[in-house]
């Protein structure tokens, strides 16, 4: 494996391993049908829409895993590009900045470098979606 790609899937920066569903569960047959859908090229409202007798939470939760899991990947990939000395602002273009806040260590909106921002957000979304009480594992 090349050193770039060592990079890119070293668990210690800010690439992430996918989160799975246990086979078997009823989450993992809503993640393959979902998955399925999305590469049968059909168009995205009819993929995204609950399936008949499906549970609109288990639903959402497993489209919410995979987009986490799906932004991950692709920010794995350009992460390297996108320095604290390259991107020093978090930024959504010349017009909009974004700040974090956490309540706990950023009490206020606190303006950091676009790497920086990135770890605590993906850090604070893995924390969301592996709490039990928002996104439960067992049915």
């Amino acid at each position: 494996m090349s050193i770039a790609l060592k990079q890119v899937f070293n668990k210690d920066k800010t690439f992430r391993p996918k989160r799975k569903f246990e086979p078997g569960t009823q989450r993992f047959e809503l993640h393959k049908r979902a998955q399925a859908s999305l590469n049968s090229g059909v168009d995205l409202k009819a993929a995204v829409q609950l399936p008949s007798g499906e549970d609109q939470n288990d639903w959402v939760a497993v489209h919410v895993v995979d987009f986490f899991n799906r932004i991950n990947l692709i920010y794995g990939t350009i992460c390297e590009f996108c320095t604290e000395r390259t991107c020093p602002v978090m930024s959504g273009g010349p017009k909009y900045e974004y700040r974090w806040q956490d309540d706990l260590k950023y009490k206020k909106p606190t303006a950091l470098p676009a790497p920086q921002y990135m770890n605590l957000l993906m850090d604070w979304i893995e924390v969301q979606i592996n709490n039990e009480d928002i996104f439960p594992t067992s049915v």
